[in-house]
């Protein structure tokens, strides 16, 4: 970024003072902002100011801590009310959970991160599972591996090789040449599954919706019980919900 002209350093660091909260959710200090955002405490400090003044950042409990302000909330619905492909996956999702009974979401890709926009959730989620705005990893979900199996497979080895491979649970695959044997088998199938890679106990189909030019923009995710459903009976009654609704979703420009 050193030698781009137009990028703004200080806007860079207030991101950066807000991204924390990314790495250490709950309440923190100054010298943990300033810590966890690579800036020195004199910058935190202004910028901390600043942010706590325009609603971005508010004081914690006890009135000296800081926790994201209510106003960050105010730009997610503006990113949410800006996506026509959003708007046109809402009551898709909606039909889909009250039909299944199984949780639904609308994830967007995002190279080699997926990120949850629409949310659907059965009767035993946690709740972090009913959340939109939580960001994963692309290569260990089922929306980012159906996305992946869109892209040239030179493209996905050159991903896998930038990514770092962390596990979410004992079972998140993490030989390179495995990853992409699942997505050579999502390519095939057109939809890709996840066993326990991200919660233990969980199976999750998903399918790639993709814009005018082919390009993966999003994907839809079925997700049941493993409890419930072996995967010899979810993959056949779920998997071609999923790919129905994705295709229906396609093609936006």
């Amino acid at each position: 970024m050193a030698e781009d002209r137009l990028f703004v350093q200080s806007l860079q660091k207030g991101l950066a003072l807000l991204e924390a909260f990314g790495r250490q959710p709950g309440e923190l200090s100054l010298n943990e902002l300033a810590h966890l955002s690579g800036i020195d405490r004199s910058s935190a400090q202004r910028m901390a100011h600043t942010l706590l003044k325009l609603g971005y950042l508010e004081r914690g409990a006890n009135g000296r801590g800081y926790t994201p302000g209510r106003r960050i909330l105010d730009r997610g619905f503006d990113f949410l009310r800006s996506r026509p492909l959003i708007e046109r996956a809402s009551p898709v999702i909606n039909e889909l959970q009250r039909n299944t009974g199984e949780r639904v979401d609308l994830s967007l890709f995002d190279d080699d991160t997926i990120v949850y926009a629409l949310r659907r959730q059965s009767k035993r989620e946690t709740f972090y599972a009913t959340l939109v705005g939580r960001r994963l990893p692309s290569f260990s979900t089922t929306g980012g591996r159906a996305c992946l199996a869109q892209l040239p497979r030179d493209a996905v080895a050159s991903l896998l090789q930038r990514t770092t491979l962390r596990p979410h649970t004992p079972k998140t695959i993490l030989d390179p040449d495995i990853i992409m044997a699942r997505i050579d088998q999502a390519r095939r199938e057109g939809f890709a599954i996840v066993l326990e890679e991200m919660l233990i106990g969980e199976i999750v189909v998903g399918a790639a919706i993709v814009d005018h030019a082919g390009r993966p923009v999003g994907a839809i995710h079925l997700a049941g019980s493993l409890a419930e459903w072996p995967a010899a009976r979810f993959v056949p009654r779920f998997a071609p919900l999923a790919v129905e609704a994705a295709r229906a979703l396609s093609g936006l420009r």
